[in-house]
């Protein structure tokens, strides 16, 4: 062990002594470095290892590359980086090899090593990290996307980070994630291409610089698109690659073909619908408008048509999901309208026509449903008590046997501005009658708590 000690010390002293002649260090703290790295190699070399002594051995030498790094800005030097920060780039990066084919289920370590290599600028080693770690942790999408961004942005290699996509989905051919970062790559790569073709055309260059107006337009990432889109089905994931295309100012016709197919395939999912609905927020409209009376108009009117979109979905798909939407939308909007008295009015009266439409016609309900309609109710300048006891009796009829925060909610309201204290004694008897198993026993605890003051 000790030969192997003094081959390491030894081979760092040219490096010393180069940072003591330039006057990046004085002979005091080159000696002081010397001893540390003595007791570091030691520690590194021990029968019975700890991953803490590389960290300690790792973060030291990164302190040193940063002291280095100082000291060379203060005193204006540049010169002489091969024989200085190079010799202890790749010391670290050995021991960053050490320890990661020692511990290598540990991922934190391979992440600080590529890192490491990112920051300084060690292109090649980088690649060469990444590819390890990949065939060690092969089962995690993350780094594959990680690795990838990787090659595209720190080595410019579009090349490099397909192939690293290709080899992804053949470990996980049903990720959303690695499509949708797979897809947006190919579109950085045809936006990248795109500027330097402008570029070469104003500097008016051309003949063999030419690049195939197919890639230009984004076909590779349509290429992607479609492999995607038979994979993986459901319009939510769909959309998502529609808003990542919406991104490029190039992909009109590429956004154009996703939304036809997601409109003829999806006609059964409320997000198609949702969606179509809230486009007409944005449709193009009148030019701009400068009377407050003339936007608000023309919001009006862009509502309106978000509501015939929703109306027509229900007509074919009447479920609570699709209610969902409407009702969400229009919360949304009435949020927003806070200063607009007829379109809140409006808005509101919506609500109340929904709310009373699927009570009459749709069961089973869901906790959500009831607790959006008291949000609402609660959203209002003057809620109505007699509005939100409506519909907290309504949710206990559905969920009062096994929720006991539903109690402990309604008991709160009572408590409330616009309650009345007198009506939580009622409440908490028919609590403890009709809960059932251990909701009875959590319902008393909390019910003590508020009673106490500690809830």
């Amino acid at each position: 062990m000790a030969d192997i000690v003094q081959q390491r010390l030894e081979d760092r002293i040219p490096a010393l002594e180069q940072l003591e002649r330039v006057g990046l260090f004085t002979n005091k703290e080159v000696k002081s470095m010397l001893k540390r790295s003595t007791a570091l190699e030691y520690k590194l070399h021990r029968t019975v290892q700890s991953k803490d002594d590389f960290i300690t051995y790792i973060q030291y030498e990164i302190n040193v590359l940063e002291l280095i790094k100082k000291r060379r800005a203060r005193i204006g030097y540049h010169f002489k980086r091969e024989e200085i920060e190079y010799p202890i780039i790749h010391r670290i990066n050995h021991v960053f090899r050490r320890a990661t084919t020692k511990w290598q289920e540990d991922v934190q370590l391979w992440l600080s090593q590529v890192a490491f290599n990112k920051k300084w600028g060690t292109k090649t080693q980088l690649s060469k990290v990444l590819s390890s770690m990949l065939a060690i942790h092969p089962d995690k999408p993350a780094l594959w996307i990680m690795a990838a961004k990787c090659e595209m942005e720190d080595r410019n290699s579009s090349e490099s980070a397909r192939h690293l996509f290709l080899r992804a989905l053949r470990f996980h051919p049903e990720n959303k994630k690695v499509y949708q970062e797979y897809f947006r790559m190919e579109l950085m790569h045809a936006e990248k291409l795109r500027k330097q073709q402008q570029e070469l055309e104003q500097a008016k260059i051309d003949g063999e610089y030419n690049f195939s107006p197919e890639i230009l337009s984004g076909k590779l990432a349509e290429v992607v698109y479609r492999d995607a889109a038979q994979k993986i089905k459901g319009a939510e994931f769909i959309l998502s690659l529609l808003q990542i295309a919406a991104i490029f100012d190039f992909t009109k016709e590429l956004q154009d073909t996703i939304l036809q197919e997601l409109q003829s395939q999806y006609v059964d999912d409320c997000m198609m619908w949702d969606f179509m609905a809230k486009r007409e927020l944005d449709a193009a409209g009148a030019p701009e408008l400068q009377s407050a009376k003339g936007r608000a108009s023309d919001t009006d009117r862009r509502e309106e048509r978000c509501c015939v979109v929703y109306e027509e979905a229900l007509k074919s798909l009447n479920t609570e999901a699709m209610w969902t939407c409407y009702v969400t939308f229009c919360l949304e909007r009435y949020k927003r309208k806070t200063n607009v008295n007829e379109l809140k009015e409006k808005v509101i009266n919506l609500f109340f026509f929904i709310w009373v439409l699927h009570l009459h016609e749709h069961r089973p309900f869901t906790k959500a449903f009831f607790m959006k309609m008291i949000e609402i109710e609660k959203e209002q300048e003057t809620p109505k008590m007699s509005n939100l006891r409506d519909y907290y009796e309504r949710a206990l009829r559905e969920f009062g046997c096994s929720d006991e925060d539903l109690w402990m909610d309604y008991i709160k309201e009572e408590l409330g501005r616009h309650g009345n204290p007198e009506n939580c004694g009622k409440l908490h008897w028919r609590a403890v009658k009709t809960l059932e198993g251990e909701s009875v026993e959590r319902f008393t605890t909390q019910y003590t708590l508020l009673q106490t003051g500690h809830v």
